[in-house]
């Protein structure tokens, strides 16, 4: 049997998953095929391998609605990820037989059906998979799903996908975009910290200068994002023809100067409150004996009120890392580069696909950062336990 500890997913979670997965391999183009990258494509059904990985989908379901056995679990865990690898190959092998003849500017592009397929039978590994790992199974799903599709990716058999081709046209700027992106996020989080960590002793404090601390990051965050880029771009030019000197110190009005400040801009109010929430998490007779003991305030926040309020501000830090990455895809507008750089290029093309080449990764950037986040803060409870 399976420790007691496991949780058992919802009961109505695996039949939903599985039925979302059916629907839409019945219901929804699963590919589409066009002339060329800018125009919509036709719609075209599954095949027999999406008919497979619907009944892999509705096996997998079965399982886990029945009674908590390892076996059980084992099972499930197989049929969700060969109902994923059904999709894969049904996909991949859908889009060169659609190909075979085409003009070479035809694209074979993923369909809703494929995708809305796709969200429902990951849904279906990670249930399966958490059976059998309670504590990291979303984590190990996730593995699995990706290095799968690793797998096909690099077996050549998701070659003639449109996202692929795409891919292959521009794998070196994709690769340093998405290093820009992490620079630009990173430096954007790194100075929010820098003014966040004071502002949040300030918080802990109370008083007058703390509510307008507040009152300032409340306001940036309903300015929309375009108005404080732009706004960020006139103050920076300003600036530097009124000191010209600040160049040598490789600001500039446009690029990633705008970029990170604006980002920046944005995470102050969620880090400000998480940090003094983690702050202020220490019980107030635990700060009582540490004073009583001798120690500076310095040292009580050193020594006892951060390790205390550990698992607060690392999640407070799991917001804003999330965030940051998400935000600096706005970076794009400003000429700072990154993935929203290759987003807006899409957009302006029309292009379906080289948009999804930058969302994809922004995606899965986020959720990895996300995941280990996680898991950082679950040892540290762990630990504070």
């Amino acid at each position: 049997m399976i420790a007691p500890a496991a949780p058992r997913p919802a009961a109505w979670l695996p039949p939903t998953l599985a039925a979302l997965a059916v629907a839409a391999l019945a219901g929804l183009p699963f590919l589409t095929l066009a002339p060329n990258r800018l125009v919509p494509g036709s719609p075209v059904a599954c095949g027999l391998a999406g008919v497979a990985a619907g009944v892999f989908a509705i096996l997998a379901a079965v399982l886990l609605a029945g009674p908590a056995r390892r076996g059980r679990a084992f099972a499930a865990v197989a049929a969700a990820l060969a109902a994923w690898v059904a999709l894969l190959l049904g996909a991949g092998q859908g889009a060169a037989g659609l190909l075979a003849g085409q003009p070479p500017a035809a694209r074979a592009a993923l369909g809703s059906g494929a995708w809305l397929a796709g969200l429902g039978l990951a849904g279906l590994v990670a249930e399966a998979v958490r059976l059998v790992l309670p504590r990291r199974g979303g984590f190990v799903a996730a593995l699995l799903l990706l290095g799968l599709t690793g797998l096909a990716a690099r077996a050549g058999l998701l070659d003639a996908l449109s996202l692929a081709v795409e891919y292959r046209a521009r794998a070196e700027a994709l690769t340093t975009a998405i290093l820009q992106h992490l620079g630009l996020a990173g430096a954007a989080l790194g100075l929010a910290l820098l003014v966040s960590g004071p502002l949040a002793l300030l918080h802990l404090r109370g008083g007058a200068l703390s509510r307008v601390a507040d009152g300032l990051l409340g306001g940036i965050q309903v300015v929309p994002a375009l108005a404080l880029f732009a706004a960020l771009v006139a103050g920076l030019s300003g600036l530097l023809a009124a000191v010209p000197a600040l160049r040598g110190l490789g600001l500039s009005a446009i690029g990633p100067t705008p970029a990170v400040i604006g980002t920046a801009a944005y995470l102050g109010l969620p880090l400000v409150r998480g940090l003094a929430a983690g702050l202020a998490a220490a019980d107030p007779d635990v700060l009582a004996a540490a004073r009583a003991m001798g120690l500076t305030p310095r040292e009580v926040l050193l020594r006892v009120r951060l390790p205390l309020g550990a698992p607060v501000l690392i999640g407070a830090l799991r917001v804003a890392a999330v965030q940051s990455i998400g935000l600096a895809t706005l970076g794009g507008l400003v000429g700072a580069g990154g993935l929203g750089a290759v987003v807006f290029e899409g957009m302006a093309q029309f292009a379906q696909d080289l948009i999804l080449l930058g969302a994809l990764p922004v995606i899965g950037l986020a959720l990895a950062v996300d995941a280990g986040l996680a898991l950082l803060a679950g040892s540290t409870t762990e630990t504070a336990a």
